[in-house]
């Protein structure tokens, strides 16, 4: 920790998992800490509970503006949105704002991670990397934006020697020290626009991913997107691509159907337990940064470990995730889709008419760029939520459009009467889940909940 930072109260801005870890992390260290939050939840309840029992001064239901602005320094939590007012007060006052990220890694000198970021595809590929260094009998764990705060690895008496991290636009933002074992670039699209000016400063933040590059450094990048390789064309270090289109570092050889990794032909496609191109993507990903991030990954036993590794890993929770059939109908949640690109690629993978469940709170892009696979397989879409007006009115004359209101049982059942036996009813909504749920997980969770109990 810098001394400056050290010097005065250290506020914390958002009390959610992350916020909570930090905040415990700063104390415990000796710090002086004053944590906020806007919400007055039961769960925020337990927090200020839990928080005020390590000596932290706690708030809920509203922040201290003029005491965060008087802080010598203030750790973000990555759902608080830019122009919160104790974060402009605080910027006014040439107050430093970071992630908890950033206060994690200084508490973890010797920890090597390869760290992911992109639109879509980051929480696989960062599970995905988690679990090859687990195969190749390394003690890593897999955190960040994906669910498990940085922080709480700080915390561990013995943490792990490495780690998979994910980090989102925002935390990228807030995190000057970021400088990885391995960087990876997965894809970039429009998103997040309902917090960005721009789609160019959406994209600025994911360059940042490379603010610290060397000449060592190591990156990881798709070959089949043309702005992932404008964004990392200039990064200095020793740069890697991946690619289900072309030969590649690491690619999809189709002619004999298998996934190759610097020259070690690491899987036969049917033995990846993973549906969609895009998971293809991730595999090749997720592996060719393992095997750039000590050369011992790249040895002939470590090449069957990661075929072992891949075999036996299971998609996540909430990804493209099968709840099962019900009455000739199979119902799929993919709630973390919360952008039109995730929705699109979840729909690409989709072989039997669809009914598409869309909706939630808007995040500024326009629907109308799931026009061709709308087409090709979504037989009605059910809007709902905050956006429905929004999705009716920029998809009504593509296809049918019903709107469900906010009553997420009611959404369900109208769904189950527009299905019929052979056909898929798949949650992917496109948008955020804040009008209805507390995050996507409580969403996809409500959904599995109901579809089994039809």
């Amino acid at each position: 920790m810098r001394a400056d930072w050290m010097r005065k109260e250290i506020a914390v801005i958002g009390l959610a998992r992350s916020g909570r870890a930090v905040a415990t992390l700063l104390a415990r260290t000796g710090n002086e800490v004053y944590a906020s939050d806007a919400g007055d939840t039961p769960e925020l309840q337990q927090t200020r509970a839990a928080l005020t029992h390590e000596g932290i001064a706690v708030q809920v239901g509203g922040h201290d503006v003029d005491r965060v602005a008087h802080a010598s320094l203030v750790v973000v939590s990555p759902g608080v949105p830019p122009d919160v007012p104790p974060l402009r007060a605080a910027r006014a006052a040439g107050v430093e704002v970071v992630s908890e990220v950033e206060i994690a890694l200084r508490f973890l000198p010797n920890l090597r991670y390869i760290a992911i970021t992109g639109t879509n595809g980051k929480t696989t590929t960062t599970a995905l990397a988690a679990h090859l260094l687990q195969a190749l009998e390394r003690r890593a764990v897999a955190a960040g934006n994906i669910g498990m705060p940085l922080s709480e690895i700080a915390l561990s008496r013995t943490p792990p020697e490495w780690a998979a991290l994910e980090l989102s636009s925002f935390q990228l933002h807030d995190t000057p020290s970021v400088r990885p074992d391995v960087g990876v670039l997965t894809n970039v699209s429009p998103n997040h626009l309902d917090r960005y000016a721009s789609v160019d400063a959406y994209y600025a933040d994911k360059k940042l991913l490379f603010r610290n590059a060397s000449p060592t450094s190591r990156w990881v990048t798709n070959a089949d997107d043309a702005t992932v390789q404008s964004l990392a064309a200039d990064a200095a270090g020793i740069q890697c691509r991946f690619s289900i289109a072309q030969r590649a570092d690491a690619w999809f050889d189709a002619r004999r159907d298998l996934l190759s990794v610097l020259g070690c032909d690491v899987l036969p496609r049917g033995e990846l337990q993973l549906l969609g191109d895009h998971n293809v993507a991730n595999a090749l990903a997720a592996t060719l940064a393992v095997m750039l991030a000590d050369v011992a990954h790249r040895e002939p036993a470590a090449c069957l470990a990661l075929g072992h590794g891949l075999r036996t890993f299971r998609g996540l929770e909430h990804r493209i995730e099968v709840v099962g059939d019900r009455a000739g109908v199979r119902w799929i949640n993919d709630s973390k889709s919360t952008n039109v690109a995730s929705t699109l690629v979840a729909l690409r993978g989709m072989t039997r008419p669809t009914v598409l469940l869309l909706g939630g709170r808007h995040k500024g892009e326009p629907y109308t760029a799931l026009e061709p696979e709308l087409r090709r397989t979504v037989k009605a879409v059910v809007a709902y939520g905050e956006a429905a007006p929004r999705i009716a009115r920029d998809l009504n004359g593509i296809l049918t459009v019903e709107q469900g209101g906010s009553d997420f049982a009611k959404v369900i059942a109208l769904a189950r009467t527009l299905a019929v036996p052979g056909d898929t009813v798949l949650l992917s909504p496109a948008c955020s889940s804040y009008d209805m749920f507390d995050n996507y997980e409580e969403r996809g969770r409500i959904f599995k909940e109901k579809v089994r109990a039809l």
